[in-house]
């Protein structure tokens, strides 16, 4: 699922000096994209109304970078994406199966 994802991301960075950025600045630039999520939800959902001169934005668009930071963070520590979040769905297949109301 994942894996031609890193792929491509590591093929595309691999020209950089560095490829990856230190672990603190991915952790940083991942906040900031993550920051762009909450803000665009808060301006859709929320209390906070957008400003007439703020640029347009997409959930979409702005998932995707957050979704493109993790697999850079992923690839820096040699992280197989497929078998992690695998074990993330397993925990709500089996340790999690009957904590959620379901329909």
């Amino acid at each position: 699922m994942f894996k031609s994802a890193q792929k491509e991301v590591d093929d595309l960075v691999q020209p950089y000096d560095p490829p990856y950025w230190s672990p603190l600045s991915q952790l940083a630039r991942l906040s900031e994209e993550v920051g762009e999520v909450a803000r665009l939800l808060n301006h859709m959902y929320g209390d906070k109304p957008k400003k007439k001169d703020e640029a347009e934005q997409q959930l979409g668009g702005e998932l995707a970078d957050v979704m493109f930071n993790i697999v850079c963070m992923a690839n820096a520590h040699n992280i197989n994406l497929d078998i992690e979040f695998e074990k993330a769905l397993d925990k709500l297949r089996v340790r999690d199966k009957d904590r959620f109301k379901k329909k």
